[in-house]
């Protein structure tokens, strides 16, 4: 089943373009990964597909099933975010804010939903942890059961593994597998490192002087492959 269809799109801003006729599909269970030079207009498409960014043409549409405040998104961390002041299960439970709307109170299905999130990502116990006492990896692996309350259809993530160390960054790269595999939750991500991306997404979007779309497979056979691994593995 299609979950996202963006057809012929041109993005940019102030009557400026960033990316011209840019079309792709993403299927549920599909691990889509985003990649492209610096300026190629990642994070533009990103905002477009979470809203944010209306296109300057072409179309943007959520499948049968899908609405647009059924993406789980988890952003970049800025310093200032990585010094919140809260506990693990106030921002898990914040996951939550699109859907409770008027609401005062959390519902028992929310708080087990919250707990089941926090048990998959191996963060059972930490509910009282100030979120600014973790480490790094932790944080976003908080981060990431706040993104599965909002939902468990598709999550979009913007560079989740910036400023990890190798080993977490492989940790954090096989719990996003797993959510995949395992759970079935669809994966939209941007990533510089396209030998990651090439190594566990299903399908590749290469944005920028050349443009690409398809599956992995088909990803590794074509020029704009070639031309990016001789450039380092780096997009």
């Amino acid at each position: 089943m299609l979950q996202l269809i963006c057809h012929n799109l041109t993005l940019g801003y102030d009557g400026q373009s960033v990316v011209r006729g840019l079309s792709f599909t993403v299927s549920e269970g599909d691990y889509l990964c985003i990649v492209g030079e610096n300026g190629s207009g990642k994070s533009t498409l990103m905002k477009a597909v979470l809203g944010l960014l209306p296109p300057m043409e072409g179309t943007i549409a959520y499948g049968e099933g899908l609405s647009r405040g059924q993406i789980g998104y988890l952003p970049q961390q800025t310093l200032v975010q990585k010094d919140f002041p809260a506990s693990v299960w106030e921002i898990v439970l914040s996951g939550f804010e699109g859907r409770r709307k008027f609401r005062p109170f959390h519902t028992a299905e929310e708080k087990a939903a919250a707990r089941k999130n926090l048990e998959r990502l191996g963060l059972a116990g930490f509910e009282k942890r100030c979120y600014r006492d973790l480490s790094g990896g932790q944080q976003q692996r908080v981060l990431l059961a706040r993104a599965l309350c909002a939902t468990e259809k598709i999550l979009v993530l913007d560079e989740p593994v910036t400023g990890l160390d190798p080993v977490v960054t492989a940790e954090l790269y096989e719990l996003i597998s797993d959510l995949n595999q395992k759970y079935g939750v669809t994966i939209v991500m941007i990533s510089h490192d396209l030998e990651a991306a090439v190594g566990r997404a299903s399908h590749i979007l290469h944005i920028g002087e050349d443009i690409f779309f398809g599956s992995r497979q088909a990803f590794l056979q074509s020029p704009c492959s070639r031309r990016l691994f001789r450039e380092g593995g780096r997009a």
